[in-house]
């Protein structure tokens, strides 16, 4: 387990603003309880924070067929729709939630090269309203496999996640469960697959990103 590079400089300055508090309360008050209250309290933030930015070691162990969960958090949606960006055809569409206590990295689902990537600026509605895949704050990933198969990867923002991280650009060559990605404090990542694909999971299954295979091509 390590701490991701998203959250070290913001651990850091928190953990030295927190101290500072804490230090300066104690001197100038004393041992007091309310004063052991917020050194209680200052503790349990800083580990919810830090819980929040933890990465994994995970070994990563995928058929090529496999399409694996790009990200920690519960199954929301199997449906059949349109995708009207950029492959322009029916899909099937698997979308994750990832509440604020899930790993927050996001991994490609499957071995390709990016054809396609853009990011949108957007709305902060809360992750699960329908018009948050197409208003909200989000990025847009095509990757296209060896056997010639595109699927798309959407990275949303919600209400409370207000930053999305990308470290990808088209014609990069990802690995499967390669690091793709981050988005800060909660959101949604939709994964929208060929029909006819084999799904694996249904709504209100849990996912590990990276090791929970979603569906088979």
């Amino acid at each position: 387990m390590t701490i991701h590079k998203e959250g070290r400089l913001l651990l850091a300055v928190m953990l030295l603003v927190l101290a500072a508090i804490n230090i300066g309360l104690y001197f100038y008050v004393g041992s007091t309880t309310v004063v052991k209250l917020i050194g209680i309290a200052s503790a349990i933030i800083f580990l919810l924070v830090l819980q929040f930015f933890r990465n994994p070691l995970i070994k990563i162990s995928v058929q090529p067929n496999q399409v694996i969960a790009p990200a920690d958090g519960k199954v929301v949606v199997i449906e059949e729709t349109t995708e009207e960006e950029y492959l322009k055809d029916r899909r099937i569409q698997i979308s994750i939630f990832m509440s604020p206590v899930n790993v927050h990295v996001n991994r490609t689902p499957v071995k390709g090269v990016v054809e396609f990537f853009k990011y949108h600026a957007g709305k902060y509605l809360v992750a699960w309203h329908p018009k948050s895949s197409t208003e909200n704050e989000r990025t847009t990933m095509v990757l296209k496999t060896e056997s010639g198969v595109s699927v798309l990867v959407r990275q949303i923002a919600g209400a409370v996640a207000r930053r999305i991280k990308w470290y990808v650009k088209e014609g990069d060559k990802l690995e499967h469960g390669a690091e793709f990605g981050f988005i800060k404090f909660g959101s949604r990542v939709d994964v929208f697959l060929p029909v006819g694909t084999n799904v694996l999971v249904k709504e209100g299954d849990k996912t590990l990103g990276g090791r929970t295979v979603l569906a088979e091509l």
